[in-house]
């Protein structure tokens, strides 16, 4: 599963599964650009200069267009491709229906959905001008096929988001471009300490079927298979990754 001289994109790497995927790309050979809304990102600039590649972090809101062209073109101006392109960035804010302001859709919007579509516009925009393919993998969430209480504007992102990866894979297979999704159930990550106690994570992923969380380093190895020549005939393709969560119990 080399990917070596590739250039990927993964957009908020600063932490877990987008941490874990930068250096999972760079260790298979990739050259990888990562952006954040953070000070700094120094982790995974070491995680990917550990492997031998070249590292390029960017301070960036995937809902901002401009700032995203702007990122896009310094990648292609500092190594004149983009092969592969990972839309993890995403924020929930969790209120019931009832207490939900509009701001509070509109800022879960703005990243989990409006952020996958500007990235992958311009990421598909560059791969058809190359000519020679490429691969986007969509970080979705099981939250696309179950509505999950509290969480009415992830929920609806994500089912948005599975849904336009099927549209682009059937528009840009002709250009030998691959759209592919990964629906991670619940993943070991910082942003899950926002909303619960470590206590309550590790009490509630004993009861999870496999009895635990996954790593994000699991859902990594996902992506570095569906961006890999391996994964060459798959396109179009929803990947689950959840340890059997959804499964009925």
């Amino acid at each position: 599963m080399k990917l070596a001289g590739k250039v990927a994109i993964v957009t908020g790497g600063a932490r877990g599964i987008g941490r874990a995927t930068a250096g999972e790309l760079a260790r298979a050979g990739c050259d990888v650009a990562f952006c954040d809304l953070t000070e700094s990102a120094p982790e995974t600039v070491k995680d990917i200069e550990s492997a031998g590649r070249w590292a390029l972090y960017l301070d960036a809101d995937v809902g901002d267009r401009a700032q995203m062209e702007a990122m896009f073109a310094e990648v292609v101006n500092r190594w004149g491709r983009i092969d592969i392109l990972v839309n993890n960035a995403a924020v929930n804010i969790r209120k019931p229906l009832l207490e939900l302001e509009v701001n509070d859709v509109a800022t879960v919007w703005g990243t989990t959905l409006w952020g996958v579509f500007h990235c992958s516009q311009l990421a598909a925009r560059q791969m058809v001008k190359q000519g020679v393919g490429g691969s986007i993998v969509m970080i979705s969430s099981i939250h696309a096929a179950r509505g999950f209480p509290d969480s009415t504007a992830y929920n609806g992102a994500k089912a948005a988001v599975n849904h336009m990866a099927a549209t682009w894979a059937s528009e840009l297979a002709a250009h030998r471009i691959r759209v592919n999704t990964i629906e991670p159930g619940w993943t070991d990550t910082p942003g899950e300490r926002t909303f619960f106690t470590e206590a309550f994570i590790r009490e509630q992923g004993r009861l999870l079927p496999l009895g635990r969380l996954a790593k994000p380093e699991e859902i990594a190895a996902a992506v570095r298979f569906l961006v890999s020549d391996e994964a060459a005939y798959i396109t179009g393709s929803v990947l689950r990754v959840d340890g059997g969560l959804i499964l009925p119990r």
